[in-house]
């Protein structure tokens, strides 16, 4: 038979007098109490998260960037009620802020419901969708080698591709504006590639296509001559009725002075400022800063910036670093004076939102004027001819407001009046009315119309094998006269900023020099003031993966920075024993005080033993002829192609003239020693360039 086990209590936990009871049904309620945490108590608070949240966070709300409620751009127009869709294809900003300009216009003046699309937000193969009714407008600019801008990537790819949708478009009406640089050898190819798809699949343009040439820095003119021929088409053909009205503010503009300074946004990038070059923007302290050339009236900075120990601030060799400069405070306070929002006005917090509740900010809310006016607007750039007509309704005097209109209206005196002075919006408006407060200007006005500030791309001048945890720049600290012979000079924006920061770090300018006053950095959570605000932007300016495969560099001026970063990774490979191909460096410059690192790349060509060869191009030498680097790679054309021809890979870096012209040397070269024809030069090149072994970095 089986027997039952009893529980057996041990004799010491039996109570023997009424306190030992007490305090066992004291510590069963405890355990009890305990047992049930996160059950009947102690449970979450879905609320807690709110006594944490600042006061601002609606006003953050409300600036975050719109998403499209649906990628079909025929659907969109129809559910919002629009007559026109404005497309826009924009690497720097610049067709975009045309796009944004002309849309606001267009519904201003004519009273058309317009939407300003970008490209990547809808799906390029619904545009045949678009009916008769409406009309499509695109602005698409072309950089590099004839490249979309990146927004831009997936309709040129339904371009060249041979989907039914695309031969389908017999009910889209569209005009068509391009921005390109004539001396760029593939000058406004998008557009002309995009007008003659369109055309070729039943799309009818109601106008020649514009285009922009900012080789001679006719942007602005060329759009608003194009602007011009685009509204004399709505009023003769299309019947529009003109009713210009004048200013019509898209944002709201409000001061709290219940904000305080920890409620304000102190970022350096505006809330939705989705570049697609841009990276994590932080701050980065100056390792070290020298004067590496000042001859030639110009100054050379050697920048070394210090990378944080974050993973998502690596960087690689031929990298760019976007810098995010600051604006001048002799600028800053002339407008501020000339606006009446000096002294406490400056400061006071503003909230800005946008009035239609599909378009998003371009500027951080809450901020100060002064803060969005030093880090977030380009107050440095020249006032366009389109808009002294509108400021021309707030001028403080009749002579202000005609000498305005007078400049709006005639094209030539205004060219001159810009050849005479550097006109900024503070420096015009100080000009047209001297000593006088331009207090009807409403504040929408000067944030809606000045440029928001974009970052400046500096190839990076050290390896990342090399120096991991800091990188360097080159920098050239630009200071233009704004004609030939004029005493007047435009300080470089970023190039000047740098030099200031950089002067902090080691005493680089004379104190007799006169230079832009900046202040030192306000960056939270450090204790370095010599800092510059910057992301690092991946390239394809890369070095071949073997390291074996020849190299051929051409460079002038500040155009040498990637290559000194080419040559240390190559040296250190070299000095490890491993073995790296041929290279030849050709570099231009004005004399030999110009040669950038000249006593490193020296030191580099002997410890090479002999596969580091440098060709030298001075322009204004002394003592030899003068010679451009184009010059020297024709002196040298049967060594570059034997190098060519045993498959060396070809860098140029530089302006895009320079680029330009030896391209053209190299392909008559290789026509030469080919003996080519002209349809096999061109083969030659597009395979070169399509299989990444024809590489340019070039700018203006």
């Amino acid at each position: 038979m089986s027997q039952m086990s009893t529980l057996q209590v041990p004799e010491q936990l039996i109570p023997r007098s009424a306190p030992d009871l007490v305090a066992l049904i004291a510590a069963c309620m405890v355990s009890a109490i305990y047992l049930l945490r996160g059950i009947v108590w102690d449970k979450p608070d879905p609320y807690h998260h709110v006594w944490f949240e600042k006061p601002t966070e609606k006003f953050h709300a409300a600036v975050q960037p719109s998403r499209p409620e649906t990628r079909n751009i025929a659907e969109k127009l129809a559910t919002a009620g629009k007559d026109i869709v404005i497309f826009w294809g924009s690497q720097s900003g610049t067709g975009e802020s045309f796009a944004v300009r002309l849309a606001k216009e267009i519904s201003v003046r004519f009273g058309r419901q317009t939407l300003c699309a970008d490209l990547a937000d809808y799906d390029p193969e619904t545009i045949g969708l678009i009916p008769a009714t409406k009309l499509a407008i695109f602005i698409m600019s072309t950089y590099g080698e004839g490249d979309p801008s990146d927004n831009a990537a997936a309709f040129w790819n339904w371009l060249h591709q041979s989907s039914p949708s695309v031969a389908s478009l017999g009910s889209l009406r569209y005009v068509a504006f391009g921005l390109g640089n004539s001396k760029y050898r593939y000058y406004n190819k998008v557009i002309d590639v995009a007008v003659a798809s369109l055309d070729k699949a039943g799309a009818r343009s109601l106008i020649t296509v514009g285009k922009a040439d900012d080789a001679r820095g006719g942007t602005e003119e060329d759009f608003l001559s194009w602007k011009c021929r685009l509204f004399d088409l709505f009023q003769a053909e299309l019947g529009f009725v003109d009713a210009y009205v004048g200013f019509t503010p898209s944002i709201t503009v409000t001061e709290d002075r219940n904000l305080t300074p920890i409620d304000l946004i102190t970022s350096f990038r505006s809330r939705d400022d989705t570049h697609p070059r841009d990276a994590r923007i932080m701050p980065l302290a100056i390792g070290a800063a020298h004067c590496i050339c000042s001859s030639s009236g110009r100054e050379y900075i050697h920048m070394e910036l210090d990378i944080p120990n974050h993973t998502d601030l690596r960087y690689r060799t031929g990298d760019h670093l976007a810098v995010h400069p600051v604006n001048p405070t002799s600028e800053i306070e002339l407008l501020l004076k000339a606006t009446g929002y000096d002294g406490v006005r400056a400061k006071t917090p503003l909230v800005v939102r946008s009035i239609e509740s599909d378009s998003s900010l371009k500027l951080p809310s809450p901020a100060t004027l002064e803060r969005l006016l030093r880090h977030h607007l380009e107050i440095c750039a020249p006032v366009s001819r389109e808009l002294l007509k509108t400021l021309a309704q707030y001028a403080p005097t009749p002579n202000a407001s005609k000498l305005l209109l007078s400049l709006a209206e005639n094209k030539a005196a205004y060219a001159k009046f810009v050849a005479e002075n550097h006109i900024t919006m503070g420096r015009l408006l100080s000009l047209a009315a001297p000593n006088l407060v331009w207090g009807l200007l409403p504040l929408s006005f000067l944030l809606e119309t000045l440029p928001t500030m974009k970052p400046r791309y500096y190839s990076i001048s050290s390896s990342s094998a090399v120096s991991p945890h800091s990188l360097a720049i080159t920098v050239g600290v630009v200071s233009n006269a704004i004609a030939p012979h004029s005493s007047i000079t435009v300080p470089g924006v970023a190039s000047n900023y740098l030099l200031s920061v950089a002067d902090d770090v080691n005493d680089l300018v004379s104190r007799e020099t006169s230079m832009p006053e900046y202040p030192l950095p306000e960056l939270s959570g450090s204790t370095k003031a010599s800092q510059i605000c910057a992301s690092i932007c991946p390239s394809s300016f890369k070095l071949p993966k073997l390291s074996t495969t020849p190299l051929i560099m051409i460079a002038a001026g500040t155009g040498i920075a990637p290559f000194r970063a080419f040559i240390q990774e190559r040296a250190r490979l070299h000095s490890v024993g491993q073995p790296v191909g041929k290279m030849l460096l050709f570099f231009g410059c004005r004399n030999q005080d110009d040669f950038l690192y000249q006593e490193e790349i020296s030191e580099a060509v002997s410890s090479f033993d002999g596969s580091l060869k440098v060709i030298t191009a001075f322009s204004r030498s002394r003592i030899d002829h003068k010679y451009y680097v184009q010059d020297r790679v024709a002196e040298r054309r049967q060594e570059v192609c034997e190098l060519l021809d045993d498959r060396a890979s070809i860098y140029i870096c530089g302006r895009v003239v320079m680029a330009k012209q030896v391209g053209e040397v190299v392909w008559n070269a290789m026509r030469v020693h080919n003996d080519w024809h002209d349809t096999e030069v061109k083969r030659w090149a597009e395979s070169m360039t399509r299989g990444g072994k024809w590489l340019q970095d070039v700018w203006g």
